[in-house]
């Protein structure tokens, strides 16, 4: 009688993942800027998982050159299958004798990424700020590590990893630095070597190298940039950081990752932040000189718990990553800015939620809580909705049971689970185990209608939240829809954060009848929009022009979209820039299309040219 092996939990993986599992990864690479590819060889330790003898190992492999493959030192049979739609083309490894469970076997693949490399992207030295030397970073979620080299690229499977790295640049990557030598390659390039003792999926395997160089922001963090912001990023996050991190240890436990530093990246970064672990990748547009968009730094943070150390066992299940991490967020923000703050905050996402819904349909697939992404790129779901309805539903847990006892369940769960991979599910008999001894609260929690909110599409129930950090700009906006009249002065805004005038903007862009040409033009110029150098202001206030047919914002946002790559910023613009002039918003993707990273262009080409209900 064969043995029954359960199916994958990831539907995004080819891997056979459920038969081995990577307990160990070292990556050997090369950077060769002149050709634009990383050169090398990986060596990953499996382990047999399953009863059913072995007889083979699939990875993960999309656009990636493999030279040659040795299993324990011994040349293997391998093969590139057929490629499956956006999750490429599986690496098949055989081998000559099968292995039973616990065994362990050593897999050594020689490879080159290639042009079509999706998780790399490589700047001239014309596109970086200093004009000197090129750039090269990756971003490997959410299934884009496969296209640096064959893996079980699933959130699923964990692994430590060792880097072994030749760059004639200095090298950033996913791990506590080891050494550096000079000139150690054979191409006369330095070795960075780095160490990552805390097991971790594929995804948060990071590289990047260029002109970098680091300064003290705390005294276990440190940012890494360019020479010539290095004072300015300093700046901005050392007043924070280490705040940040002893106020998390509070609510959870002590930080696990030894190290915790930022790398503020150039500007076509397509994401706000990536919670690579020891370096979080962050874009430049959070340093606004006002230390008003450093809440970017305490997300990524809270991933060193959620996400990073516990993790979603598929995209499916996204929320468990980012809804937590959310809710994490804002708890470290009401310890430093008082409760009234995170109520604030999540105004703030809900309004990010409802575009979001707007956008896909309210009954689309991809509004669920947990969608269906068998075939689907994770990419095309990405968007706030795991991280505004995941906190949503967190939310309403700690009101059901109350934030005392819900203070309690934090670090169980975060302990449970550390190390490991979970789904809805596990989550769902974790919390109902958890209060069970609890009467009262077990009832509150088994009446919950959990199907509704793990599957039903569109917006969830709109929590209570407290408006009086919000009341004032709701007034302001309020002035703004009902009076054409209205003749705005600086006053109105001088004792407003930054902010709380990106939900004032967030509010007239919600008006039925937008604004006229002329009453954007005038906010822009009364209240120094159009002049602002906090891109959350700026890109807002931009918005709002091309809503109102201002032609006088159409130059300035095609500047904005050729030196910002953040997608949180570039999608909008680009969405509402086509409605105003659809010939002038292709001919500014096209002119920047090579700065924007392969992620960012990918999904600008959807919105701009087609598969728009994705």
């Amino acid at each position: 009688m064969a043995t029954l092996i359960n199916p994958p939990r990831d539907p995004n993986t080819l891997s056979n993942y459920n038969n081995w599992t990577c307990k160990h990864t070292t990556a050997n690479f090369e950077i060769l800027f002149e050709q634009k590819k990383l050169v090398g060889n990986v060596v990953h330790k499996l382990k047999s998982i399953t009863h059913a003898e072995s007889k083979e190992i699939i990875l993960d492999s999309s656009h990636v050159s493999v030279g040659d493959v040795h299993v324990d030192g011994n040349p293997a049979k391998w093969e590139l299958l057929p490629p499956l739609g956006p999750y490429g083309s599986a690496l098949k490894i055989e081998l000559d004798q099968p292995k039973g469970i616990d065994e362990f076997i050593d897999v050594n693949i020689s490879v080159q990424t290639t042009e079509k490399c999706t998780a790399l992207q490589w700047l001239t030295p014309a596109q970086t700020s200093t004009k000197k030397h090129p750039y090269m970073f990756s971003q490997c979620q959410a299934i884009h590590a496969r296209s640096i080299f064959p893996c079980q690229d699933t959130p699923d499977v964990k692994s430590t990893f060792d880097f072994n790295i030749s760059s004639p640049l200095p090298v950033i990557a996913s791990g506590l630095p080891v050494r550096a030598s000079p000139g150690a390659s054979q191409s006369g390039a330095s070795l960075y070597q780095f160490h990552q003792k805390v097991p971790m999926p594929s995804y948060l395997f990071a590289l990047a190298s260029g002109d970098i160089t680091e300064a003290s922001i705390g005294p276990r963090s440190r940012v890494a940039t360019s020479p010539d912001r290095l004072k300015e990023c300093q700046w901005e996050l050392e007043a924070d950081t280490e705040r940040f991190i002893t106020t998390i240890e509070k609510i959870i436990y002590p930080y696990a990752w030894g190290e915790f530093n930022v790398l503020i990246l150039p500007p076509s970064f397509p994401y706000g932040g990536m919670e690579n672990p020891t370096y979080t990748y962050c874009t430049p547009s959070i340093i606004s000189k006002d230390r008003e968009n450093v809440d970017v730094i305490a997300h990524e943070l809270a991933h060193s718990w959620s996400g990073n150390l516990v993790t979603s066992a598929s995209w499916e299940h996204f929320w468990l990553n980012e809804g937590w991490t959310v809710y994490l967020e804002r708890r470290i923000l009401s310890a430093i800015h008082g409760e009234k703050y995170r109520h604030f905050s999540a105004i703030i996402g809900w309004e990010s939620l409802s575009n979001s819904v707007e956008h896909y349909g309210e009954d689309h697939e991809f509004t669920k809580l947990v969608p269906n992404l068998k075939g689907h790129d994770p990419d095309d779901a990405f968007s706030s909705i795991p991280y505004e309805k995941g906190f949503t539903f967190l939310f309403l847990l700690e009101k059901l049971v109350g934030k005392e006892k819900f203070d309690h369940f934090i670090p169980h769960y975060f302990t449970k689970f550390k190390g490991k991979s979970l789904d809805s599910y596990e989550f769902k008999s974790t919390v109902l185990d958890f209060f069970a001894p609890d009467a009262e609260a077990s009832k509150l929690l088994q009446e919950l209608d959990w199907d509704s909110w793990f599957y039903k599409p569109g917006l969830p129930p709109k929590p209570d939240f407290d408006t009086s950090l919000v009341d004032v700009v709701y007034e302001l906006a309020k002035k703004w829809r009902s009076s054409e009249s209205f003749q705005p002065q600086p006053s109105d805004i001088q004792d407003l954060t930054a902010n709380q005038i990106v939900v004032f903007l967030e509010q007239v862009l919600l008006f039925e009848q937008p604004l006229t040409a002329e009453r954007s033009k005038l906010m822009g110029d009364v209240y120094g929009f159009a002049k602002s150098e906090n891109i959350e202001v700026s890109n807002l206030y931009l918005r709002v022009g091309l809503k109102a047919g201002d032609t006088s914002v159409l130059e300035p946002t095609t500047d904005l979209l050729g030196r910002i790559g953040r997608m949180k910023f570039v999608r909008p613009l680009y969405r509402a820039l086509q409605k105003v002039d659809r010939r002038v918003a292709v001919e500014t993707f096209e002119m920047n299309r090579d700065f924007y990273h392969p992620i960012c262009r990918g999904m600008v080409e959807k919105d701009l040219f087609g598969n728009k209900d994705t």
